[in-house]
């Protein structure tokens, strides 16, 4: 049956494949540096609405297609990555009732960071790091699938408009 389902790959799977891992490691990275920055300053409780939320925005902003890169592209916007940024924002603190308020997390022991059991959700630079990776995974390989360019096409008024060669 593997044999069946790699016959047909295409070539552009193991394309997808690297730029769904950089996603992973992009959104790791920026989840567990805010979330670090929000455990080494104590944000507990009710910040932890805001510390999820502003991962997600900043993978949001900074994954897939960063904004600095719509903002230089004249065929772009840079609305596409502030949406993405407040998508980023509602994903981020979903995820955190989901994990908090519905399921309730699990006790986990972290000796690194600090003494003590705490809940999973507890742990900022844990979970704002898988937090990261899940949606940088996403926002990436979400931008990935339109990198090839579409040829620019005539308007259809201008294709049935050809001039006729003159004899």
């Amino acid at each position: 049956m593997t044999t069946l389902l790699a016959r047909g790959a295409s070539t552009a799977h193991p394309l997808n494949v690297v730029k769904l891992l950089l996603g992973l490691l992009k959104g790791l990275v920026i989840g567990a540096a805010v979330g670090y920055g929000a455990f080494a300053l104590d944000l507990g409780g009710g910040f932890h609405w805001v510390t999820y939320g502003t991962i997600g925005a900043l993978v949001g902003l900074l994954v897939g297609r960063p904004i600095w890169s719509n903002i230089m592209d004249k065929e772009s916007t840079s609305w596409v990555s502030i949406l993405k940024a407040v998508f980023g924002f509602g994903v981020g603190c979903g995820i955190y009732a989901l994990v908090a308020k519905a399921w309730g997390g699990f006790p986990l022991e972290v000796s690194f960071l600090a003494e003590g059991t705490r809940q999973f959700q507890d742990w900022q630079p844990l979970f704002g790091g898988a937090l990261g990776a899940v949606y940088g995974a996403f926002v990436e390989l979400d931008d990935s699938v339109d990198d090839k360019k579409a040829p620019k096409k005539l308007p259809a008024a201008a294709a049935a408009k050809k001039p006729e060669p003159k004899k």
